[in-house]
């Protein structure tokens, strides 16, 4: 049956099949969400496992238990720093029924901005002397004593509760994938047909898309581990209050592209406007602003290459919708999901357009730089003849 579809059912099926997909995205997220991690982890620790048993003659069981352990201790590490700096800093903040607290830091923050503005007289008319006088005062402190506050404490406590249960699923699915890891590409290639060429073109895609994955988030923790040591090193020699809690803040949240970036830089320069002075906050912020700007357009693509190589409004438009299907975690996830996308994107013959409208570079360069490209989208008997070239299963 030939069916001619005009342009406008064409689209309309589209963005049907579009918030089709992001509707059952978003209701299986409880399932999909560790899946995802679990596979973006297993193509990670995949080269480390492998290393175990290759070079150091282990059963490839123990690599996997090993190369999961090591994992777990990283893991606890960063938790455990969390767990003894996250209560410090919550301890500073005045209780709800400790007014006399809250008048503390008005007045703090009232002395602090006299000094970037010396007339007392235009100071007293946004911030007056006496904090009962003061409307910013006043919505401070019901921000404080209302329900926002308890029920901000109540949904952190249930998403941690719900990610410990998580992430003990996700190490079961880890585990799995890589003791079946091999045996899973090959199913995954049988799935498309007994044919060499199509087989081929499967494995190049496959390994295209772990080695994008791998490089981002590999390269991406060492980027973000030497950032966080850095900051934490120059907010110490500055005097900042918590300088290591806001280093590793910045470890964490410079996971997630541009807003993570832009969160992690607020906590050091609050810290230094109460603990030093306003110029003190001014000179963090221009510092901070210099130095991950230096990261991320020295740094990353010198150490990443062009392994990513997303245009920026396909980066904010991909954490947009991330963060709207599965909320926090999926921002996180976002960059990682969308380069094994656009890897997908570039081997399919006829999507490559749309692979490259994701990316900063021409899809002759990508070819260029990926010679295993051709086997998607060349003719019957180049594929052939590059068939033999490509080897047998990916390393995920």
């Amino acid at each position: 049956m030939n069916l001619k579809l005009t342009i406008a059912t064409r689209a309309g099926l589209g963005i049907g099949a579009m918030l089709g997909t992001a509707t059952a995205l978003y209701l299986g997220r409880s399932i999909f969400i560790p899946l995802v991690i679990a596979i973006l982890l297993a193509a990670m620790l995949w080269p480390f496992a492998s290393w175990l048993h290759h070079r150091l003659k282990f059963t490839w069981t123990f690599s996997a238990f090993a190369a999961i352990s090591v994992l777990i201790l990283l893991n606890g590490a960063i938790f455990s720093a969390f767990a003894i700096t996250v209560p410090r800093v919550l301890q500073e903040i005045p209780r709800p029924s400790d007014a006399e607290g809250q008048k503390e830091i008005y007045s703090r923050v009232r002395e602090k901005l006299s000094l970037l503005v010396p007339d007392d007289a235009r100071l007293s008319k946004a911030f007056p002397k006496d904090p009962d006088e003061s409307s910013v005062f006043e919505y401070a402190r019901k921000f404080l004593t209302g329900e926002y506050i308890t029920n901000k404490i109540l949904e952190l406590t249930q998403i941690g509760t719900s990610w410990l249960v998580q992430s003990l699923l996700i190490l079961f699915i880890l585990l799995f994938l890589l003791l079946e890891g091999e045996m899973l590409a090959r199913r995954i290639k049988e799935i498309f047909g007994p044919s060499n060429t199509t087989r081929a073109a499967v494995t190049a895609t496959l390994m295209e898309m772990a080695e994008a994955v791998r490089t981002y988030l590999i390269w991406r923790t060492l980027v973000n581990a030497g950032l966080g040591l850095f900051l934490g090193t120059i907010y110490q020699l500055i005097g900042l209050h918590e300088p290591w809690t806001w280093g590793l803040f910045t470890m964490v949240l410079c996971y997630v592209p541009y807003l993570g970036t832009l969160v992690a830089g607020l906590p050091p320069i609050l810290d230094a406007f109460f603990s030093l002075s306003p110029w003190a906050a001014l000179g963090i912020m221009v510092f901070y602003v210099m130095v991950v700007t230096f990261e991320g357009y020295v740094i990353v693509p010198v150490v990443m290459g062009r392994s990513m190589s997303l245009n920026a409004t396909t980066v904010l438009l991909t954490c947009l919708f991330w963060d709207l299907v599965w909320g926090t975690p999926g921002l996180f996830l976002a960059m990682p999901i969308m380069a094994a996308v656009k890897a997908v994107l570039m081997h399919v013959e006829g999507y490559e357009a749309w692979g490259n409208l994701m990316s900063t570079e021409s899809a002759v360069e990508h070819a260029a730089k990926h010679p295993t490209h051709k086997i998607a989208t060349s003719s019957r008997s180049e594929l052939v003849e590059t068939s033999d070239s490509i080897p047998s299963s990916p390393k995920i």
